[in-house]
């Protein structure tokens, strides 16, 4: 099975699993709801990948000690991923807590790989976003078509409004200034990977970060949405960079390329 096709069973059959841990926990204890699914689903992960791919390196959010930066002069061997040629990088479970919270849509399942002689910035040469609750996977094996504008947007002119995707509950501080600033309208939403698939599907027009978060939280989402003709960089402009020794990756913008412009600059004005 190709990477891409790999990538996409692989968060398919993850999101089922995790489906099944809410079916069978119920909702009453949250916190016994979000570990079970981390568990669950980085197991079953981990096990898939050694088993059809033993061969790559795993960056997973569930990994011990995969939070912590190494020194860009580690020896090789001391971590494996900083000499290997193929990384998969994932998030057995983004938006825990939306996934402990009934009714709720917005969590995923994020499947990246980064390789090292690949072309591009990223390095992402393949990557699924699963959205178990809404019964689709995102996948750059069958990357979406170029997402039409908001019906919003579309209807307002030549001074369109945005639809911006923002966090429900860690926006960045200066996120109401930048939506005043473009004419935006705030869309609050859950996980990462369900704000940047909104993206993609063309639901809102653009996602920006910038509280924080590390390489798993953006992978999978952002191999996606380049896939699907997205601009996607840091907050400052510069690349997106993956598998690096430092894991963290605090801040991203993922939008529609005719807005690219616009928002970085609104950006340079909002975000020191």
């Amino acid at each position: 099975m190709i990477d891409g096709a790999f990538a996409r069973w692989l968060a398919a059959q993850a999101g089922q699993a995790l489906l099944g841990v809410r079916a069978d926990l119920g909702f009453a204890d949250p916190g016994a709801l979000r570990s079970a699914g981390d568990k669950v689903s980085h197991d079953l992960i981990r096990t898939e990948l050694a088993k059809w791919r033993p061969g790559d390196a795993v960056l997973s959010e569930e990994d011990e000690g995969s939070r912590l930066a190494w020194a860009a002069e580690v020896s090789a061997g001391a971590v494996s991923r900083l000499t290997a040629d193929r990384v998969w990088i994932v998030d057995p479970l983004d938006g825990t807590r939306e996934f402990s919270e009934e009714g709720r849509s917005d969590w995923a399942v994020h499947v990246a790989l980064w390789a090292r002689n690949a072309s591009t910035p990223h390095r992402l040469v393949a990557g699924a976003v699963g959205l178990p609750a809404q019964h689709r996977v995102l996948g750059t094996d069958h990357p979406p078509a170029y997402p039409p504008m908001t019906l919003e947007a579309a209807t307002s002119g030549g001074g369109r409004t945005i639809r911006l995707a923002a966090s429900r509950s860690r926006p960045p501080v200066f996120l109401t200034d930048l939506a005043d600033d473009v004419g935006a309208h705030l869309v609050p939403m859950g996980s990462a990977g369900a704000k940047i698939a909104a993206v993609v599907t063309g639901e809102v027009d653009a996602y920006v970060h910038a509280g924080g978060q590390y390489e798993w939280d953006s992978a999978a989402p952002v191999a996606v949405a380049t896939a699907t003709g997205l601009h996607a960089s840091r907050i400052d402009g510069s690349a997106l960079k993956y598998n690096e020794a430092d894991p963290r990756l605090p801040d991203l913008l993922v939008c529609r390329k005719d807005l690219a412009s616009r928002l970085l600059a609104a950006l340079q004005r909002h975000s020191g």
